[in-house]
């Protein structure tokens, strides 16, 4: 007899309530749009696109560094800039949470971009607009699909560093936890699958996937000698014990600097490296997430499409403080004296 399980809505929403308290559904309508630069800042998206081909050419590991950063800004008071603030003596950032301490890369390429933006228009252009602007450019310079992005976002003057070390997935984290705290965004399981395809050009460090391959790898993954010999690679890499967190891989190994849909066929041969990300294709409770999963491992342009418009979702999260007490920072690190 097959196993009866809950119905997916219902678990859904008890979910929500049991790991975050009443949803809260940020990722709505902003007040953000196409042309809000177009008469003060023409060039904008000009300046940011060469910006990127600069970084990408120099380092390919710098689009999934910005991405990243893009997406830990989000889910911690809404898109506002708020991941780049460094610590002062009145504010403490986020940049030492537990999910961003020691990993947050590409802050630099910011710091570039800013500085060319200031210099063609000054005071106009929020760093929470350069990142997300960044983040688009960084998916297509790679070779992931192209999607128009709403600007008019502000800086916050704030940041939060115990909503970043509650708000952000954590790699070891279950499935359904993960979910829940996707949907306290607003953002839904569909959003949730096709933006862990971003994995498809990330690196992730030792202690993040150390669990994972010494624990459940070889029960998930086939028993040929590719697996195998990757697995061996990836133990190589990072050792059970004696240190090794910092070590970096590709999480998709077969085309690691490359945005495409190899990252869910890796998923279906049980090979994912990320325990989190695993989760969506084995876990028991992925009923809905293994269908995506196998969907976009077998339609490229169904996660391209998918992809793009959960990105624009994500970049909607907004902070509605920071349209009323925040302001465009001259220098993405510290908030305006």
């Amino acid at each position: 007899m097959e196993p009866s399980f809950p119905s997916k809505s219902l678990l859904l929403v008890v979910l929500v309530f049991c790991f975050l308290g009443p949803t809260k559904l940020y990722a709505s309508d902003p007040h953000l749009t196409l042309d809000y630069y177009a008469s003060t800042c023409p060039t904008v998206f000009d300046i940011v696109r060469k910006e990127m081909e600069c970084a990408v050419l120099s380092d390919p590991r710098n689009a999934a560094m910005i991405v990243r950063l893009h997406f830990h800004d989000c889910f911690v008071q809404g898109c506002d800039g708020s991941i780049l603030l460094d610590d002062t003596v009145t504010l403490k950032g986020e940049k030492k949470a537990a999910n961003n301490i020691n990993s947050l890369k590409g802050l630099g390429v910011v710091d570039n971009i800013k500085n060319m933006v200031e210099s063609e228009c000054p005071g106009i252009v929020s760093c929470a607009d350069i990142l997300t602007i960044a983040a688009r450019d960084a998916v297509i310079l790679v070779g992931g699909p192209y999607w128009d992005v709403p600007v008019g976002r502000k800086d916050s003057v704030t940041a939060n560093f115990d909503l970043a070390n509650t708000n952000l997935p954590a790699p070891d984290e279950s499935l359904l936890s993960i979910i829940a705290k996707f949907l306290y965004q607003g953002l839904s399981v569909t959003d949730m699958v096709a933006l862990a395809g971003a994995h498809t050009i990330g690196m992730a460090q030792c202690k993040n996937f150390r669990s994972r391959i010494y624990g459940d790898f070889e029960s998930t993954s086939l028993k040929n000698p590719i697996s195998e010999s990757h697995l061996s690679n990836l133990r190589s890499v990072c050792p059970p014990v004696g240190g090794g967190d910092n070590n970096i891989t590709a999480m998709d190994y077969m085309t690691p600097n490359l945005f495409d849909n190899s990252f869910y066929q890796l998923l279906l041969n049980g090979e994912g490296l990320l325990n989190s990300d695993q989760e969506m294709y084995s876990s028991l409770f992925g009923i809905e997430t293994r269908e995506l999963v196998k969907k976009y491992a077998a339609d490229p342009l169904a996660f391209f499409q998918q992809f793009s418009e959960s990105m624009v979702k994500m970049g909607n999260i907004t902070n509605s403080e920071s349209f009323i007490t925040g302001e465009v920072r001259k220098n993405c690190r510290f908030v305006n004296t």
